[in-house]
């Protein structure tokens, strides 16, 4: 099984800016191939898979405006457009939203280099591009001959770089197959009911204190707004406020039609 390995690394000057470029690109393209597949669909409705915009980046690279994507390695932008299909993919699957445009400030900063696009000897990773390897810390060990097949270099907004070796670790086992299902199930009286019959009370609460709740919530159902325990409630209004009198004087208001004794007067 494979698994992910993150460590983190301290790039010179000239690696940090090659990097740099690369991540520019790296978005470009993908921003060029989501724009070319989006216009493809909305004027001709034509579907344009990975290998159209690969023929497109090629094209790409050889006009005067795009000519600075040959100054990166060409796995990185190969393998975003491979994560644009994947989003599509996706998406149509309904599975996932439309892919969006990345921002320069926003979107992650990353590139992802396949086996032909870095060389791995002696615990010492070299990208493409690049004449010196990387100063990883190696906070843990790889799995002893394990080989990287993808690597995955980021930059977090802080400013630090991560890179991410995807090697096969054969400590990892799957686990057995299991026949026996279960459907859960939320409730009021249990928490969970599973459908052997089984119920989880909920935290703090006994199953006879739920039942009780159920019984007081059910029979004593929310009155209407404005209505009190009795009927509905008096309007109560200040004495300079109250209508009927010339002189502001209050007149007598009763609290409940259900009980005609029961007066207040103002004094």
């Amino acid at each position: 099984m494979k698994r992910a390995f993150k460590y983190r690394f301290y790039p010179t000057d000239a690696q940090a800016a090659e990097l740099s470029r690369t991540f520019g690109c790296v978005r470009k393209v993908y921003n060029l191939a989501l724009a070319a597949r989006s216009e493809a669909w909305r004027s001709r409705r034509e579907h344009l898979g990975y290998n159209a915009t690969s023929a497109m980046l090629t094209a790409w690279k050889k006009t005067e405006e795009l000519a600075f994507l040959n100054e990166v390695s060409s796995v990185p932008l190969q393998q975003v457009l491979r994560h644009l299909q994947t989003a599509f993919t996706s998406f149509f699957a309904k599975r996932a939203r439309y892919p969006r445009f990345k921002a320069k400030k926003k979107s992650r900063k990353s590139a992802e280099y396949t086996a032909s696009g870095f060389r791995f000897r002696e615990g010492k990773l070299t990208l493409a591009k690049m004449t010196e390897p990387l100063d990883i810390v190696w906070s843990r060990p790889l799995p002893e001959g394990a080989k990287p097949s993808t690597v995955t270099v980021s930059q977090d907004s802080a400013g630090r770089w991560f890179v991410s070796l995807l090697c096969e670790d054969p400590g990892i086992q799957p686990l057995p197959g299991n026949r026996n299902a279960v459907g859960v199930d939320a409730g009021l009286k249990y928490l969970l009911t599973l459908s052997t019959g089984e119920g989880s009370p909920i935290p703090g609460m006994s199953v006879g204190t739920a039942s009780a709740w159920l019984r007081h919530s059910g029979s004593c159902p929310a009155r209407p707004r404005g209505m009190g325990p009795t009927g509905p409630r008096a309007s109560v209004r200040s004495p300079g406020s109250m209508r009927g009198s010339p002189t502001g004087a209050a007149t007598p208001c009763t609290s409940s039609p259900l009980d005609s004794s029961a007066k207040t007067k103002w004094s």
